[in-house]
């Protein structure tokens, strides 16, 4: 009897156990990984710009990991424009920042200055990596190909890039790196990506961030070719209002852009879910400008 008694006693205390363990762990919102946001944009500093200052101040107000989208100094990417002209501005929240780098990065032969500031924090030697964000797969890439050996399909970053989509099996995918396979215009276009985009595509990646063309345009849902597609294809933004000054464009619109946004610095706040994710874009105080929405995930 006694034995039986201590039998007992042992599942009920395992079972209370359990019932902490649960409590401990669950996610708000009936067990559902909690929504978390990330924030970001691209083209960002310059010791003579005055919008970083102001997305800076954006960013002090929006919690969460924050995207840097390539070009973070001008005009060189040198150790003392990342001392002097990024770190007063964005610099002040890099333990948040998970940044890729852009083409100015490397106006200093293998970025050495853009990857001794940011550390392990920039996936260093090579740029690339990817992480964990509440029920989202999130993937950094190098889209500066000649520089890391090539972006294709037999690259290290391609074949690290398949091998880390099939050991990721999220539902939720969002992917981020400087350079746009799609922008309006004729020169900010850059098929060098185009790899990226179609493992991402056949691994049912929902979101890419890009930066590099000195504007925000958001697209419709689109294949690697360019094909809309509501079923499976990738909605991109291009998010290069970090700071840096408005470029002209060169060429026509494009007919895939849903919202489009010149001379508004701002940055791209997401809230990524389970199954969905919010887009707002937030511009500095004094550009009467937004584009938000939701869409579910693949």
């Amino acid at each position: 009897m006694r034995k039986t008694v201590l039998v007992v006693g042992s599942m009920a205390w395992a079972l209370l156990l359990a019932s902490v363990a649960t409590v401990l762990t669950a996610e708000p919102g009936g067990g559902q990984p909690r929504t978390v946001t990330l924030v970001g944009a691209g083209d960002i500093a310059g010791c003579n710009f005055k919008g970083d200052r102001k997305t800076a101040r954006l960013l002090g107000k929006i919690p969460g990991t924050i995207l840097n989208l390539g070009d973070s100094v001008y005009p060189d990417a040198t150790r003392a424009q990342f001392r002097d002209c990024y770190g007063p501005t964005w610099g002040e929240y890099k333990d948040r920042t998970r940044p890729v780098a852009g083409n100015h990065e490397y106006d200093i032969s293998g970025a050495k200055p853009y990857f001794n500031y940011f550390r392990w924090r920039a996936g260093r030697p090579r740029g690339y990596y990817s992480y964990d964000r509440g029920a989202w797969h999130i993937v950094a890439l190098n889209s500066n190909c000649k520089e890391i050996g090539g972006c294709g399909r037999w690259s290290a970053q391609g074949r690290w890039l398949r091998r880390d989509l099939i050991r990721h099996r999220a539902r939720c995918t969002l992917a981020y790196f400087h350079h746009p396979l799609y922008a309006s215009g004729t020169e900010d276009d850059s098929p060098q990506v185009r790899n990226f985009w179609t493992v991402l595509y056949n691994h049912h990646a929902d979101v890419i961030l890009s930066g590099h063309a000195h504007r925000y345009e958001r697209f419709a849902c689109i294949t690697p070719s360019g094909a809309r597609s509501s079923a499976r294809g990738i909605r991109q933004f291009i998010v290069g209002t970090g700071g840096a000054p408005d470029e002209p464009q060169h060429g026509p619109n494009e007919l895939r852009v849903q919202a489009k946004k010149v001379g508004a610095p701002g940055v791209l706040k997401l809230s990524l879910g389970s199954g969905f994710y919010r887009w707002k874009f937030v511009a500095v105080e004094g550009r009467n400008y937004t584009d938000s929405g939701r869409a579910r995930c693949h």
